[in-house]
């Protein structure tokens, strides 16, 4: 008979985001005690689920690029390429949004697709070709407008950005967070049922009920923080905002993707051992170019909230966010060395980010010493991965 700790010692459960879930906790309690409990305010937790909106997008398949060994370090000079483009083709030519942002999700697959090509097909490394795009990059978001802010009136529009109208209220916050809790019983009792039809062993049932029953908390204290949160001159909360809604849309979708389609499979294959993959007949050229095209859509997707969000688009927009996007996937457990990593992590490491830069930010930490933090705190958490599998291997 095998003891509670033992049972959940075998239980399929990932240690490792379970510490990560656990520092975010602890963060989040030490900066509320020691910002006199206005970190976890629902005024400043429904701001921080909106600044995390746009990293958490990107780092959803800046995972997958690492794990396919690839890094992209233009991600913030392309976001503000594209929301400047996005911006100026509805201000300055009188485009509609959605006209615009599809010129923007062409230019964006443009652009990715010739990074793309460099890395897939000459055998460019991904860093060089990158870091090229960085700067051309960001020269081109300042050229398209001539470094004009282009400001945006657009209401439809500038909801997706979140802010005054930008969010879905308490009814449909309570309604969809229902919908998720049935929806995580619902898969827990399929996995149940699908492991005794093919005569696997079954986890202890409170190990799975566990499972369930702790993401079902957080989503409905999430749901109840939100719905806390009223803007002063409104009539009602605010409720759960849309740029939130849309990165979790953006995390599910990405993670059916690598789990469950073959391309999926072949960026952990690719990430594995790349020669191996290429002998058993994985297009890996191919791969990649689909890879950095996925990118391409989800950089788009980033920009229009990122613009919606300033009600502008503006030259220095993105600045700086593509070492935001590799910290949280490399936070949230994404191996450098490729051929590892969850987009549940991406998540964690992009809260994880945010929390950390909001939690400084409160205790009035000057920007100087924010940098210096945050950038051991990415170090730790490299060395952290490196002791963890250490340990993996001799366990």
């Amino acid at each position: 008979m095998n003891s509670p700790l033992q049972t959940l010692r075998k239980a399929p459960i990932d240690w490792r985001l379970v510490f990560m879930a656990l520092v975010l906790a602890v963060l989040a309690g030490t900066f509320h005690i020691f910002s006199d409990g206005i970190f976890l305010s629902p005024e400043n937790l429904y701001n921080i689920a909106q600044q995390t909106a746009v990293v958490g997008i990107v780092s959803t398949v800046m995972v997958l690029v690492i794990v396919a060994r690839h890094i992209d370090l233009s991600v913030g000079s392309v976001i503000g390429f594209v929301g400047v483009l996005i911006a100026y083709l509805q201000y300055t030519l009188g485009w509609s949004w959605p006209a615009a942002s599809l010129a923007g999700l062409g230019a964006a697959v443009l652009v990715s697709l010739y990074q793309g090509w460099l890395t897939a097909m000459l055998g460019v490394p991904s860093f060089v070709v990158t870091l090229g795009g960085l700067m051309s990059l960001r020269g081109a978001a300042f050229l398209v407008a001539d470094g004009k802010t282009q400001p945006l009136t657009d209401e439809t529009f500038l909801q997706l950005g979140g802010g005054y109208d930008g969010a879905i209220g308490v009814t449909a916050t309570w309604v969809l967070g229902a919908l998720v809790c049935l929806a995580l019983v619902a898969r827990a009792a399929l996995r149940r049922r699908a492991a005794a039809r093919h005569d696997m062993p079954l986890q202890a049932l409170w190990v799975d009920a566990l499972r369930v029953a702790v993401p079902m908390l957080l989503v409905l204290a999430f749901a109840a923080a939100m719905n806390r949160y009223q803007i002063p001159n409104k009539d009602a909360p605010q409720g759960i905002p849309v740029p939130v809604l849309i990165w979790a849309a953006v995390a599910v979708a990405v993670s059916f993707i690598s789990q469950r389609t073959r391309f999926g499979r072949y960026v952990y294959a690719m990430g594995g051992n790349p020669d191996a993959a290429a002998l058993v007949g994985i297009p890996v050229k191919r791969v990649t170019l689909m890879l950095f095209a996925l990118l391409a859509v989800l950089i788009t997707i980033a920009a229009i909230v990122s613009v919606a969000r300033l009600n502008a688009g503006t030259n220095s927009l993105g600045t700086g966010m593509e070492l935001f996007v590799i910290a949280a996937a490399v936070i949230g457990g994404t191996a450098l060395a490729g051929g590892s990593g969850t987009i549940i992590g991406s998540v964690l490491g992009a809260l994880i980010m945010q929390s950390l830069d909001s939690g400084m930010l409160l205790l009035d930490v000057s920007i100087g010493k924010r940098m210096v933090i945050i950038g051991q705190v990415l170090i730790v958490a490299v060395v952290f991965d490196v002791l963890y599998r250490k340990w993996a291997q001799e366990n």
